[in-house]
């Protein structure tokens, strides 16, 4: 059983009851759920999870103090904290975790400032084009329990994924980086001797290659940590994670240079395929600068198209 299984039945067996037997009255404006950091929130946890941070524990949301005092949050923490400190073999944290607390009552507001920098989750365009792909994989990974308030639902839903013309402006530039990276200064690192620079070139590459690919599926990609497990559950461009792999843990001695070159280009093709398929470059051809730039005159609106290319990235 995963870390979001077990929190659910600890929800489901003890948090309920709790809630429907104390707090009946104010059921109507809370939010249980499990979302946030920590890799349980995404169902990636396993037994190397387990030796920090991890319990049965949920989030209870709560509204704001116009709708829900202090006095009765602060009652409302009081009882989830005489919730049972073990459940299923699993103790619950005694500690504060790293990273802050991810169980327990938060206010609603507070949580999706701290992940996206909006209370109400209704980001600028400027936000849409900062905010950490992670932070926004982490605001609506997870699952909500129950939500009677409606809010949490509400601005998840309006999180879930990007608006076009910022997808398209992330994809641009990262199609950029691939064709300089990858195609461009790899081999030309090589050449000059610089064989550090030419493995800095293919971490850049990779790195590009990964975003390109979880937005070309139209999903957030995790922290780092998590991004190969989550990209090879891609149902679009899943295949390049055991490519890209490769290139960055094989060295780069001229046989296998020459290897890797072919291997970056296989990638590039891939991606440009994905990218005709959805409509998204105009451009015929294996390079992906013009691609890139391509995908950039895409962009409907203006003052977007008109950034700097990278300026998503």
């Amino acid at each position: 059983m995963n870390g979001l299984e077990l929190s659910e039945r600890f929800y489901r067996e003890y948090g309920k009851p709790m809630l429907e037997e104390q707090f009946a009255d104010l059921l109507p404006l809370l939010a249980a759920g499990l979302f946030g950091s920590g890799s349980e929130c995404a169902g990636f946890d396993d037994e190397t999870s387990r030796d920090h941070d991890f319990e049965p524990g949920f989030l209870l949301l709560l509204p704001g103090e116009d709708v829900v005092d202090r006095k009765t949050a602060f009652a409302l923490e009081r009882a989830y904290a005489k919730l049972p400190k073990a459940f299923m073999g699993v103790s619950r944290g005694t500690v504060a975790p790293v990273g802050g607390a991810r169980h327990g009552v938060v206010r609603t507001a507070e949580f999706f400032r701290d992940k996206v920098g909006a209370a109400d989750g209704i980001l600028t365009v400027s936000q849409w084009l900062t905010v950490p792909e992670h932070a926004l994989f982490e605001a609506t990974n997870g699952r909500l329990f129950f939500d009677g308030y409606g809010e949490a639902t509400r601005i998840r839903e309006g999180l879930s994924a990007y608006p076009e013309d910022v997808r398209r402006k992330k994809l641009a530039g990262n199609l950029l980086l691939m064709a300089q990276a990858g195609q461009y200064n790899y081999m030309r690192c090589l050449k000059h001797g610089e064989t550090g620079a030419a493995q800095l070139a293919v971490a850049e590459f990779v790195k590009a290659a990964m975003h390109t690919a979880f937005l070309l599926n139209g999903v957030y990609m995790p922290y780092y940590k998590w991004s190969f497990r989550a990209m090879r559950a891609l149902p679009k461009l899943s295949m390049p994670a055991e490519t890209l792999e490769v290139l960055l843990t094989t060295d780069n001695e001229p046989a296998t240079a020459e290897s890797k070159y072919d291997m970056i280009e296989d990638v590039s093709a891939d991606v440009i395929d994905e990218l005709m398929n959805q409509g998204l470059t105009k451009a015929i051809c294996g390079d992906l600068e013009k691609h890139a730039y391509s995908v950039n005159d895409s962009i409907a609106d203006g003052g977007i198209r008109n950034l700097h290319i990278l300026a998503a990235v």
